[in-house]
C-alpha cells in the first residue's frame, strides 16, 4: 500500500512538472507590445501613403524589417512568441490592450 501511495505521488509530482515554463527564444510581454506597437505603426504607414495598394504590399516588408531591427531582434524570434501568446487567450488580450493604450497615447501626441 505505501508503494501505491508513493507511485500515485510520484507520477503526480511529475505531471506537476510538466514543461509550462516559457521558451528560451520567448520575448518578454513589455517586448512584444513595444514590436506590435511599431509593426501596427509600420502597417498604418504604409496604407496611408499616396502609392497603390501593390506597392504598399511591396513597402511594408521593409518597414517591418526595420521594427526588428530597431528592436534587435529576429523577424523569427517575434514570430514564435507571438505564437506562444497567441495560445493563452487571456494574455493577448491583456497584451493588445497595452497595444491600443499606447497607440492612443502616441496619437494624442501627434507621433
Amino acid at each position: 500500500m505505501k508503494k501505491l501511495i508513493f507511485f500515485f505521488v510520484l507520477v503526480l509530482g511529475c505531471l506537476s512538472c510538466s514543461d509550462d515554463k516559457q521558451p528560451k527564444y520567448l520575448l518578454s510581454e513589455d517586448e512584444m507590445v513595444g514590436i506590435m506597437v511599431d509593426i501596427h505603426m509600420a502597417e498604418g504607414l504604409a496604407s496611408s501613403l499616396p502609392v497603390s495598394y501593390d506597392s504598399s504590399k511591396k513597402l511594408y516588408p521593409m518597414f517591418e524589417n526595420r521594427v526588428f531591427e530597431k528592436h534587435q531582434v529576429a523577424d523569427t524570434t517575434y514570430t514564435k512568441s507571438l505564437e506562444y501568446y497567441l495560445r493563452d487567450a487571456e494574455k493577448m488580450e491583456e497584451l493588445y490592450a497595452r497595444v491600443i493604450d499606447s497607440l492612443n497615447v502616441k496619437e494624442k501626441e501627434g507621433n
